[in-house]
């Protein structure tokens, strides 16, 4: 008795010592090198884009975009679509320009957003966390605290932006050959519909049918304004 008791403990011992190394070895990324960090992220950031320019209303790939956000990709197409408008802006608003290109795709994106939650939609922009909310003496201004669905949405519209920067570099392209409002409307228009319908695929997953409707208006609205930026420049 005593000879398989001490066999079935040494069993246990290496089936629990077996179980512990596996998940440390597969999770740890703290020693890998800074360049396979970078590689990895624009690979996210690639897929991602390819998810915005093919968007799909039953596609997986959109579920799981939307639940691995994040805010690298879209920080990178708001400044490079800034960079871009500010410098075929004329040299005394060249730093306008940039200035109101990222503030408005960011603030927009947070007012929509918001709006979304305020229509009671059914992503959550404020968690409840103790306490909710902080009342501020002066004025009764309320502090809200952001949860992750405010920055997955954010990230989504971020994203979306992505047909834009396309439609102005194709612009600036174009103007070597030949400068026309018309092309240039044309090419703004298909950037338009492209972001609105990608942002619409993505959006559509995180509200209610009943307020869907609702809920788009301010995002054309949104890239509307954008693409009025880029048609004046």
């Amino acid at each position: 008795m005593s000879e398989e008791k001490k066999a079935s403990d040494a069993a246990g011992v290496e089936l629990v010592s077996g179980s512990i190394s596996l998940p440390s070895a597969e999770e740890n990324t703290l020693d890998e090198p800074v360049s396979t960090t970078i590689l990895r992220d624009l690979r996210l950031v690639g897929g991602k884009l390819r998810v915005v320019l093919m968007p799909s209303n039953t596609s997986e790939e959109t579920l799981k975009a939307l639940r691995d956000w994040d805010l690298w990709g879209p920080l990178l197409l708001c400044l490079t679509l800034s960079i871009m408008l500010s410098v075929t802006a004329p040299a005394a608003q060249s730093a306008m320009v940039f200035t109101g290109v990222f503030v408005v795709i960011w603030v927009g994106a947070a007012i929509v957003t918001i709006n979304a939650q305020l229509l009671g939609s059914s992503m959550y922009v404020f968690r409840i966390i103790f306490p909710f909310f902080v009342i501020l003496v002066l004025r009764g201004m309320l502090i809200l605290l952001p949860s992750r669905s405010f920055f997955q949405s954010v990230c989504v519209l971020g994203y979306c932006v992505f047909p834009l920067n396309i439609a102005t570099l194709v612009c600036m392209l174009a103007k070597v050959v030949v400068s026309h409002i018309l092309l240039r409307m044309i090419i703004v228009s298909v950037g338009f519909l492209w972001s609105t319908r990608a942002s619409v695929v993505f959006m559509s997953k995180l509200v209610p049918p009943k307020r869907k409707a609702l809920t788009v208006y301010p995002v054309l609205l949104f890239y509307l304004f954008i693409s009025w930026m880029v048609l004046i420049q």
